[in-house]
């Protein structure tokens, strides 16, 4: 099964350069099994904290990422975070935190994210369709 490839993850959150539209509608949903679930990167990521549910994504099996990305480690508090690589099993499951979020938080969080990563489109457990990150290496 492939997934719809859209955006890659190339360059690093900057605050200065942070996009916050508070009167922008919430009409994307973000699925974050790692360090996007942190209160702390997501007030950096997006000024303010996110309301989530939790869901799963199948599939998809975790694999470590070692960051080298300053700012990143910086912010998430780490310098190995997890990383979704795609099996095609069924039986492969990741949880995580579905968070209905704007266009502009899903800007943001492509700045955050780091460049062995890309963003595609997937269908959760629960039937929501969202954006998620996922190891660039399967994605090509």
């Amino acid at each position: 099964m492939r997934w719809p490839l859209t955006n890659s993850c190339t360059s690093k959150l900057n605050p200065p350069n942070q996009v916050v539209n508070i009167n922008q509608p919430a009409t994307e949903y973000l699925f974050s099994y790692g360090t996007l679930q942190l209160e702390t990167v997501q007030l950096a990521t997006f000024g303010r904290l996110l309301d989530g549910t939790s869901d799963a994504l199948a599939g998809f099996a975790l694999a470590p990422l070692k960051i080298d990305d300053p700012t990143v480690i910086a912010i998430s508090g780490k310098s190995t975070h997890t990383i979704a690589k795609f099996t095609g099993r069924d039986s492969d499951e990741i949880p995580g935190t579905v968070f209905r979020v704007t266009p502009d938080d899903i800007r943001n969080a492509d700045q955050y994210e780091v460049d062995a990563c890309k963003r595609i489109a997937v269908t959760l457990q629960s039937g929501i369709r969202a954006w998620v990150y996922v190891d660039a290496q399967y994605a090509g």
